[in-house]
């Protein structure tokens, strides 16, 4: 059954585009293998197949935050910078003169999880001062705030010069007498993070958090440490495309916009 869900998802999808019938067959043997070993199944998935936003699995964050989102963010967010087509997602970024739009989307008080493997299939914008994020809040976000409640970044990039519009960053957060915090990253090789999909993911479990690009292992986590309980309960999606910040800095003149972030799916197995 693993197999069939797999195979049947795959092939309705965009990745039959840019791979040719070898390297399908080669990417079906080996998700069908890791699947089916691993005894997961797909509980949750949104392949962005229609129009519009699934409102029964996503809700908005609306304006600039405190203090930019506490991170000195300079864009305000609106339920109207996104797209849905095509079989994608895509949520932008754009300049408005005096100010920076762009969408962030999440899963809270609709839908959340505790533990699986996680794939999200994304193409990332670019330039500097501009920060995408693919990451989760724990439930417990509203009654003990952040960081508190923990937070697992599946996929961050901050764009800009050298390597960093080609880095994927993988990292978790959590309180223990104060913010602690453990990460690593990796980057691709002969382009950027936009020039084409990569399948950002976590494998989650009672004992560690792992974090893949295109399914190679780059950063792991062990969380059965007493200080490390915020990881042991469940988290909630945030999508959203941030400009400027304490990170990434501001944008310069060598920013272009509207810069977006493709979605292609979100898929949770447990």
């Amino acid at each position: 059954s693993y197999i069939i869900v797999i195979n049947t998802i795959t092939l309705s999808k965009h990745l039959c585009k840019s791979l040719n019938m070898k390297q399908l067959s080669l990417l079906f043997i080996l998700a069908s293998s890791f699947f089916a070993s691993a005894q997961y199944s797909l509980v949750w998935s949104d392949e962005f197949d229609g129009t519009s936003i699934d409102y029964s699995k996503w809700s908005h964050d609306i304006g600039q935050g405190v203090w930019g989102w506490g991170n000195n963010e300079l864009q305000n967010y609106t339920n109207q910078n996104y797209n849905v087509g095509g079989g994608y997602l895509e949520i932008f970024a754009k300049n408005e003169g005096s100010n920076y739009s762009s969408t962030r989307m999440k899963t809270q008080g609709l839908k959340s999880w505790q533990y699986g493997r996680i794939d999200i299939r994304a193409a990332m914008p670019y330039g500097q001062g501009i920060w995408p994020a693919l990451w989760m809040l724990g439930d417990s976000f509203q009654s003990v705030g952040w960081p508190a409640c923990g937070e697992i970044d599946i996929l961050e990039m901050i764009g800009g010069a050298g390597a960093n519009d080609a880095t994927a960053h993988g990292t978790a957060h959590w309180e223990s007498n104060g913010h602690a915090s453990y990460g690593n990253s990796t980057t691709v090789s002969g382009g950027k993070l936009a020039d084409e999909f990569h399948v950002y993911s976590i494998i989650w479990d009672q004992n560690s958090i792992k974090w893949l690009l295109d399914d190679v292992q780059y950063n792991e986590l062990s969380i059965t440490a007493g200080d490390l309980t915020e990881f042991h309960q469940n988290f909630f999606f945030i999508f959203n495309v941030a400009v400027g910040g304490n990170w990434p800095g501001n944008p310069n003149a060598s920013t272009t916009f509207p810069q977006s972030m493709f979605v292609d799916y979100v898929r949770v197995f447990q």
